[in-house]
């Protein structure tokens, strides 16, 4: 049916849906296997959300319905971009994706580990690093006892790194 047939009131809006985790246009889609376990998970919960729906009012579902088919669209292009990147038994001493970095700050003394991730579940709070940040950049094939520095607003932050390992 043509939209002139249609009233103005009748129109739905199309959801703004929060845009994934940044990727550059070009940029192969990396994942761990936890990471696609990980985008398999929230779609099967997206999934479960959708079929679950029960609102009294038919719009309310509709709209409701519409933002989560248009969170699967987003996650569905995510997955089927996925390059997944085993790194089980991985063994050497060069950092590469999926490497689990521990790091001593220069400065402070702390130490921290740090996994290189993709940009999915990349998450700095939990240890998890996307390959894309700067500070993932700049520690791929290092090795141990290699020194990175960091430039943060006026200062540099150098680390050592300390141990490579894959998990």
């Amino acid at each position: 049916m043509s939209r002139g047939f249609v009233r103005e009131g009748d129109q739905e809006d199309v959801p703004l849906v929060p845009q994934r985790a940044y990727l550059p246009a070009g940029v192969p889609n990396f994942v761990t296997a936890e990471g696609m376990d990980q985008l398999l998970r929230e779609r099967e919960e997206l999934m479960s959300e959708r079929e679950s729906l029960v609102n009294t009012n038919e719009n309310e579902r509709r709209i409701a319905q519409n933002f989560i088919n248009a969170k699967l669209n987003l996650l569905n292009e995510r997955i089927s971009e996925a390059r997944l990147v085993e790194h089980t038994g991985q063994q050497g001493s060069e950092i590469m994706f999926g490497a689990a970095v521990t790091l001593k700050n220069q400065d402070s003394g702390l130490v921290q580990v740090f996994k290189i991730t993709g940009v999915d579940e990349a998450d700095v709070a939990k240890g998890k690093l996307s390959f894309i940040s700067p500070m993932a950049k700049g520690l791929l094939n290092k090795k141990a006892g290699d020194r990175i520095t960091l430039k943060r607003n006026q200062d540099n932050i150098t680390y050592e790194i300390l141990e490579v390992t894959y998990r």
